[in-house]
């Protein structure tokens, strides 16, 4: 497509502002379009995540209960059974460990703290130590919580839903056309079908895709739209990290402005749902990253799963100096600059 027939960009967000669903030469004119316009791309995407979600950005806290040792063999992953990457394997932390890394989650002004465990499904043992770690989070912090557990059966969602778990986390990862290309020990449908058993328990669900592991326009185009079909809350936006030691540790050839058209054509898509840039962000973004809140609206602040995540100080002054707000625990408003807070000490005048 040529600069001469480029769609007009506010009108594509004023059609999703109406519930139109962009086609599919329209969400590939959104990934495909040269790098001259995609600030005005920014501009109408920006209508739509201000409509919905304000000037606030939403902070989640990732924890990595447990690490490494799984069966699965997701080729993008340094926990898969395949992976030889040099990485920190341990069984699932502490009640304490992960009490102390909640508190953490709570001074940092996230509203989400996010608890993951490696594995394919949890063992019955690992669940009920969780849900023992969950109740007490939620007795001691007004965080929400949400859950990466691997594959869940139904009566297992509905236990993190009595349990108190506000959301579950399973990504579809990528198109289903492209699901075998990454993984073969599962598949797609076993994905959705963990989705779908989420929302029958009456939790929210958290589900998004890793992006630069190979797919082509239209395989990210149908990630977004399996996304929206299945009507998920939250989406988190992964860029591949090439990890040494994994099969994709040739991948990762994506641009800052890449990432920000897929951000774009994610908020088309799915105009009124949480939009997280997740693992990634600093290492493909770069010096662009406050761009990306122009289309996401949500962040995790801190390390993700096996990498490093840039200091929660830089990421404060990012979306201030960005004219962004943190939204505050309650999601209902901001939170004023002053009282910013990395672990406690007051880091922002």
């Amino acid at each position: 497509m040529t600069c001469m027939n480029l769609p007009d960009w506010n009108h594509l967000a004023d059609r999703a502002l109406n519930g139109e669903r962009l086609d599919r030469q329209e969400s590939l004119a959104v990934l495909n379009a040269p790098d001259d316009v995609l600030l005005d791309q920014l501009a109408a995407v920006y209508r739509l995540r201000r409509h919905y979600w304000g000037n606030r950005v939403r902070l989640h806290f990732l924890l990595n209960a447990q690490s490494g040792l799984c069966p699965e063999d997701c080729h993008y992953c340094s926990q898969s059974k395949i992976s030889t990457a040099k990485i920190e394997k341990y069984p699932l932390l502490a009640k304490q460990e992960i009490l102390s890394a909640a508190d953490r989650a709570a001074k940092l002004q996230a509203g989400t703290f996010c608890l993951v465990t490696s594995g394919r499904s949890p063992s019955e043992t690992t669940l009920d130590r969780v849900i023992d770690a969950v109740r007490e989070i939620k007795a001691n912090y007004d965080l929400k919580i949400c859950a990466c557990l691997g594959l869940l059966n139904a009566e297992q969602a509905q236990r993190l839903a009595r349990a108190g778990v506000d959301r579950v986390n399973h990504n579809l990862n990528t198109a289903e056309n492209h699901h075998d290309r990454i993984c073969t020990t599962h598949t797609f449908g076993d994905r959705v079908e963990t989705v779908e058993n989420v929302k029958a328990a009456g939790l929210t669900t958290c589900c998004g895709g890793i992006l630069g592991m190979g797919e082509s326009p239209d395989d990210i185009v149908d990630l977004a739209y399996s996304l929206r079909e299945l009507e998920v809350t939250s989406v988190p936006l992964n860029f591949l990290i090439p990890i040494p030691g994994t099969p994709m540790s040739d991948k990762g050839d994506l641009t800052p402005r890449q990432c920000l058209r897929i951000l774009c054509l994610f908020r088309y898509l799915l105009p009124d749902r949480e939009i997280r840039i997740a693992g990634g962000r600093e290492v493909h973004l770069r010096s662009l990253q406050p761009l990306g809140l122009y289309a996401a609206n949500s962040i995790f602040i801190g390390d993700y799963l096996t990498t490093k995540g840039q200091a929660a100080l830089q990421d404060f002054q990012i979306i201030r100096d960005a004219g962004f707000e943190i939204e505050n625990p309650g999601g209902n408003g901001a939170i004023h600059a002053e009282n910013w807070t990395e672990a406690g000490s007051g880091i922002l005048s």
